[in-house]
């Protein structure tokens, strides 16, 4: 049996213990649940009807001549210089007047049935996409997920890469990756267009992640076009983005089964200062983070 006056020591020592430990659990609870509310996956269930339709389309370059790609030279790495020779950047790709990675999305709208917003639905989240290193380029350059849909950062190249991920409205991320590393997988919480990625190592690397709540957006492919499936009949705001030409919109009515065609012109005052040049290493200004995201 302890001693009065050590019981009473001891009984203060666990109550201030408990009083210290309570707002620490509590303040934790609070931030999860923070985190939680801010995270975009409410909202009921979209149910197929079989009344769906589609939006398709093109991109195609409005001017005479495109811009020149730069080419890119790689001689700072011997690895990256190896396997890709004849690298070119790929912010400005046109091949026979379209243009390729244009992200095209759903903006805004309304559903026929009810009226509702396509973000006041949940969508489940599709399959994994991958996002690779290769040839000392990310392929590919433009790359759309859905909040809470993973992606799969992978390096197919004999040298170090370092995936810098810095959004506004998600978490960022800095890491290092290795020849054959393990995949670099994230998912992120809330929409975005569109997230930079960069590599510190290569600086000529450059890539963009879309993340939006619905799974209605396609990235043009090497002839411009682009194709949304199963759209909710209704009416629609669709947005065409590219990093160097800007963004247009335009207003479609997509009926039951029934399919738009859109097409978009880009491009306007670019082509009046084509690029030339070369790309070259020039050293990072910010250090690779060797932890995990």
């Amino acid at each position: 049996m302890l001693p009065k006056r050590k019981r009473y020591w001891l009984a203060l020592f666990l109550a201030l213990a408990m009083f210290s430990f309570a707002p620490a659990c509590s303040s934790s609870d609070d931030d999860e649940e923070e985190d939680d509310a801010v995270t975009e996956t409410a909202g009921a269930p979209y149910k197929t009807t079989g009344n769906e339709g589609a939006i398709n389309g093109k991109v195609l370059f409005d001017g005479a001549t495109p811009p020149v790609p730069k080419t890119i030279d790689m001689a700072a790495d011997a690895a990256c210089a190896s396997k890709n020779p004849s690298a070119v950047a790929e912010d400005v790709v046109v091949k026979n007047g379209a243009v390729e990675y244009v992200f095209v999305y759903i903006k805004d709208g309304q559903t026929t049935d009810g009226s509702k917003k396509l973000d006041s639905f949940k969508w489940d989240a599709p399959a994994d996409v991958q996002l690779d290193q290769n040839g000392c380029h990310y392929v590919p350059h433009v790359v759309a997920v859905q909040v809470g849909q993973k992606l799969n950062v992978t390096n197919s190249d004999p040298t170090t890469h370092n995936v810098n991920v810095q959004p506004k409205n998600n978490d960022p991320f800095n890491t290092a990756q290795g020849q054959n590393a393990a995949p670099i997988t994230t998912i992120f919480k809330r929409s975005e267009v569109l997230i930079p990625v960069k590599c510190n190592q290569h600086p000529w690397m450059k890539a963009w992640i879309g993340v939006l709540k619905h799974p209605f957006f396609a990235v043009t492919k090497e002839d411009g076009s682009f194709e949304i499936k199963n759209v909710p009949p209704g009416t629609y705001t669709i947005e065409a983005w590219h990093e160097r030409f800007g963004t247009k919109t335009a207003q479609v009515k997509v009926d039951s089964k029934g399919t738009v065609t859109q097409e978009f012109k880009m491009g306007a005052g670019v082509a009046s200062s084509p690029q030339s040049g070369s790309l070259q290493v020039m050293p990072a200004l910010d250090l690779p983070m060797l932890g995990g995201h």
